[in-house]
């Protein structure tokens, strides 16, 4: 029992002493503003300093300072365990521009300090100057540093810089020798958005959901330390600008950001590695790069490229012949792959993205519904679902849970007509959705017409439609939209007119040597051929199979010039084929027109589809 009380008394008498000597329980709160009396020991607004450095001067470890609205024309030299607390960045101002002397920092933010609700004025230019010095497990958020040479320096381990405004600075947030986590910070026409420059090894420092808009170099690791890059959102804008540039670190981690770029942009490129240990996952790049994803160095079987999606740059993915690239798709690039041979697992497909066009709103790189790259990720890594990673940006670990739209196609785009005696020709592109269906052809007599069943005049799964007409008009206009498997219909197409009457009619009548898609196409077992000829002459129509072999031979005579149309029939035997060794798929059909004096004067060929 005497044990028992002897061990309780101790314990009483540590936590006396513990509540005595605690910096926090014995923190004193202290206000600055331009308003107060500056009475010290500063405890009252109506006693306020009248300097932020005059208040800290009285200062112990775990006291906090409020600062009123104001500018503070002063440099700031704070004490370990200091929390300075401004009343927004918006109105509590430290200006350093007009100081007698030219200042290295601005603010020397000490150990275990918290620094908050400030904007910082350094120097007139972004070249001088630092904003704020910081060192050791400190907070430095919510303020807005303007035209530093470094906005924020990082000179101490375990800082947090959050939700900060930096701009028109040299570098943005610069580490030296720190393993700090930065986040949700916007950065803005810095030369480098952040720049980390730490050496040793075991430094692991996080950028995190950080928004940077810059002409430069959005995040830069020169050597050494392990970053991890994640869930950043870039926006490039100079023709040399690059996302993200990493030279010898150790290993960089670089998950699910997103690197924009809106005009050509030259020679930039999204995001680039050297051949030292990289993860490159989940990262969306997107815009008129150079280069997507590139690669250099000895060593590019170190570089782990996977589930990445790339859209529009002039190169998708630059990298050497051993990089270990799986599982990404890079679309609508002039080249897709180069330097490297990619694996099945690399695709060239339409990611489907939610919104990837800024003149219908606000971009939204989330998958729709039926996207490809929905679960075609590397098997081996999860979303946070627990299913097989989406390749892009919101699949694995680092990801985002989010309801897959299911929305209608894009309109088809690059309608276009050819007028032919009796009968148009529309064609258009090809829409690339996985889960595309059919077309609807919707014609009207006047201009600006709704395309509704009323004005409905056919579908097709091609990309072309005859309209054949039974009497003649002044004018018609045309639209057309797709309709994906699940029933939901596109907005229609740009309308196209065509006006008969007109001297230069657009779109532009035929009058020369041209053969016509087959149609239907696919078919079974009838197709129909058109072909017109600008003159007399003997001619050809033969049906080729993919060996080279004659199936049928349509037409071998002499004929006037003008339009014509001939039938295959899969089902009524063929001349030189027997109908049970027609097999499904494509076989060609080819033109050969013999002009006055025996001369070849037109050769045409084109492929159609047979499905039994």
């Amino acid at each position: 029992m005497k044990t028992k009380q002897s061990t309780l008394f101790i314990l009483f008498f540590f936590l006396l002493l513990t509540f005595y000597f605690s910096p926090e329980l014995n923190a004193t709160i202290r206000y600055v503003s331009k308003t107060g009396s500056s009475t010290p020991p500063y405890t009252s607004w109506a006693t306020a300093a009248d300097s932020i450095q005059k208040c800290i001067n009285i200062c112990e470890n775990g006291d906090t300072i409020y600062v009123a609205n104001g500018v503070y024309r002063e440099q700031i030299i704070m004490i370990p365990g200091l929390s300075l607390i401004g009343v927004g960045m918006d109105s509590c101002i430290i200006d350093t521009r007009y100081l007698t002397t030219q200042l290295y920092t601005s603010v020397v933010v000490s150990e275990n300090c918290l620094f908050k609700d400030f904007f910082l004025v350094v120097s007139n230019n972004k070249e001088t100057g630092y904003g704020i010095n910081v060192l050791n497990n400190s907070i430095i958020t919510y303020c807005k540093i303007i035209k530093a040479g470094i906005a924020i320096w990082i000179s101490g381990v375990n800082a947090l810089i959050k939700n900060n405004h930096i701009l028109e600075s040299g570098d943005g947030i610069y580490f030296s020798n720190s393993s700090a986590m930065v986040k949700g910070n916007i950065i803005t026409d810095c030369d480098y958005g952040i720049y980390l420059n730490t050496p040793y090894l075991f430094y692991e420092p996080i950028i995190d959901s950080n928004f940077i808009d810059t002409y430069g170099t959005a995040i830069r690791n020169s050597f050494g330390s392990k970053p991890t890059v994640r869930n950043n959102f870039i926006i490039l804008r100079g023709r040399s600008s690059v996302g993200f540039s990493n030279s010898y670190s150790d290993t960089a981690k670089v998950y699910n950001n997103v690197v924009i770029a809106f005009d050509s942009l030259g020679e930039a490129t999204g995001i680039y590695c050297t051949s030292v240990p990289h993860k490159v996952y989940n990262n969306l790049v997107f815009g008129k790069l150079k280069i997507g994803i590139g690669t250099t160095g000895i060593y590019p079987n170190l570089i782990e490229l996977v589930n990445n999606a790339i859209v529009k740059p002039q190169y998708g993915i630059n990298a050497g012949t051993q990089v270990n690239a799986h599982h990404n798709n890079v679309w609508n690039s002039q080249i897709s792959y180069s330097g490297f041979t990619p694996d099945s697992t690399n695709t060239t497909v339409d990611p489907m993205i939610v919104n990837d066009d800024t003149t219908q709103g606000e971009l939204d790189f989330h998958l729709q519904k039926f996207s490809p790259l929905i679960d075609a990720g590397d098997p081996t890594i999860l979303d946070l679902d627990g299913t097989r990673s989406d390749i892009g940006l919101y699949g694995g670990p680092f990801g985002q849970r989010y309801i897959y739209q299911d929305l209608p196609p894009k309109p088809p785009v690059n309608l276009t007509a050819l007028v032919d005696t009796g009968r148009i020709l529309l064609r258009w592109n090809r829409n690339t959705e996985a889960d595309t269906s059919h077309y609807n052809i919707f014609r009207s007599l006047n201009p600006d017409f709704t395309a509704d069943s009323t004005t409905l005049i056919g579908s097709t799964t091609d990309t072309f439609f005859v309209d054949k007409l039974n009497q003649e008009y002044e004018r018609l206009y045309y639209k057309i939209t797709c309709v994906d498997r699940q029933g939901n219909q596109s907005n229609p197409s740009e309308e196209i007119a065509i006006v008969f009457s007109s001297i230069n009619d657009y779109p532009i009548t035929i009058n020369d040597y041209y053969l016509y898609q087959n149609y239907p196409n696919p078919f079974n077992p009838t197709t129909k051929i058109g072909y017109r000829l600008k003159e007399d002459g003997y001619v050809k129509l033969y049906v080729y199979n993919i060996k080279g072999e004659v199936v049928d031979i349509l037409v071998n005579q002499y004929q006037q010039g003008g339009y014509y149309e001939v039938e295959f029939n899969v089902g009524k035997g063929l001349q030189t084929v027997p109908q049970t060794l027609i097999a499904s798929g494509i076989y060609i059909y080819q033109i050969m027109v013999r002009g006055r004096g025996d001369i070849p004067v037109f050769t045409d060929s084109k492929k159609m589809l047979f499905i039994k």
